[in-house]
């Protein structure tokens, strides 16, 4: 399972009624969680940054079609919410609403980063780092940095950090999972950067994701947060791939929206846009057309998965994709041989 409903369940705690919707959000209708909070009072709704996603695809407008007067919070998560999700709740859901994107993991069962009543909502960030998490920003020497891209660490003992694994007796699979980059700092395995004017955090992608083409470091979330403004442009993948010598390149995979067709024009379109954006080390050496994005069932993008396949290598635990066929499409692409 996924440690959201352990996180859940707490708010009993606090005298809290949780509503719990088993099945699709998008049936029987695309608007049944927008129902529901009309009918039962729903005043915090936590949903999946996908979700909004698709909710403004199909051009949903929940503000002309339901009340929403209870609703005064929207929680986002299991992958960075974009910006445009931002003005899509802002404008066509509520505009009164607090959005709160979170952060956290698994492992901690728990938040490094979420939402605050008393900041503003910046378009794009997590509003603040939780109380209790002595979250920062680190480059590869082990130094803060801000507004710069960083493995996100936790500098100090939290009271929901696991203390050891099972079967792993001496802690070596325990110290080699979070402590072997920076040792005696908890190091995520996610990449972020937090802004020095807002406090707010960006999120950029898992830190195995990362790419370093040229020695340029980014995150993935860097290059979709573009992309994915584009409304020719349903959904987006950013993978590394690597020759023999061990160098690196930057492919992009493009999903089409419908009655959108791929063009060389969209692709010199989105080059122009990210080395405006970003520069020009960070445009990928290719971009292609897919017809599909592997997702976890948890509406994760998997990046992971893809660069092992282009790499010539099997995915074998195929049981955590919601659309594990899609891993296929990866297989013996053309203009990646010979690289």
């Amino acid at each position: 399972g996924w440690m959201m409903w352990n996180w859940l369940v707490t708010a009993l705690a606090t005298g809290a009624s949780v509503v719990l919707y088993d099945g699709s959000p998008l049936i029987p209708s695309p608007n049944v969680l927008w129902d529901l909070t009309d009918r039962l009072g729903i005043t915090m709704l936590g949903t999946g940054a996908k979700w909004l996603a698709v909710l403004e695809e199909k051009n949903l407008k929940p503000c002309e079609t339901h009340n929403l007067q209870t609703l005064h919070t929207i929680l986002s998560t299991g992958s960075p919410l974009k910006s445009q999700s931002y003005e899509y709740v802002y404008k066509h859901i509520k505009s009164s609403v607090l959005l709160g994107s979170i952060s956290g993991g698994t492992d901690i069962i728990s938040c490094f980063m979420g939402h605050n009543v008393t900041v503003p909502v910046y378009k794009g960030e997590i509003q603040a780092r939780n109380l209790g998490m002595a979250v920062e920003a680190w480059n590869d020497e082990g130094k803060p940095v801000w507004g710069e891209s960083g493995e996100l660490v936790c500098t100090k003992p939290i009271p929901c950090q696991p203390t050891h694994f099972w079967n792993d007796e001496n802690g070596s699979k325990y110290r080699k999972a979070y402590f072997s980059k920076f040792p005696g700092v908890w190091a995520h395995g996610d990449y972020c950067k937090i802004n020095p004017k807002t406090g707010g955090i960006v999120m950029l992608g898992r830190s195995d994701g990362t790419l370093n083409p040229n020695g340029v470091r980014f995150g993935s979330s860097e290059i979709y947060n573009i992309v994915e403004a584009f409304e020719e442009v349903s959904d987006s993948l950013c993978v590394p791939q690597y020759n023999k010598d061990g160098e690196e390149r930057v492919i992009l995979f493009l999903k089409m929206a419908s009655s959108h067709a791929f063009s060389r024009s969209l692709v010199k379109r989105i080059q122009d846009a990210i080395r405006l954006a970003l520069s020009a080390r960070h445009v990928p050496s290719l971009i292609l057309e897919t017809k599909g994005i592997p997702y976890t069932v948890n509406g994760k993008k998997v990046e992971v998965a893809v660069k092992q396949i282009i790499a010539g290598k099997q995915v074998e635990q195929r049981g955590a994709f919601s659309n594990p066929e899609a891993l296929d499409l990866y297989q013996n692409i053309p203009e990646l041989q010979d690289y």
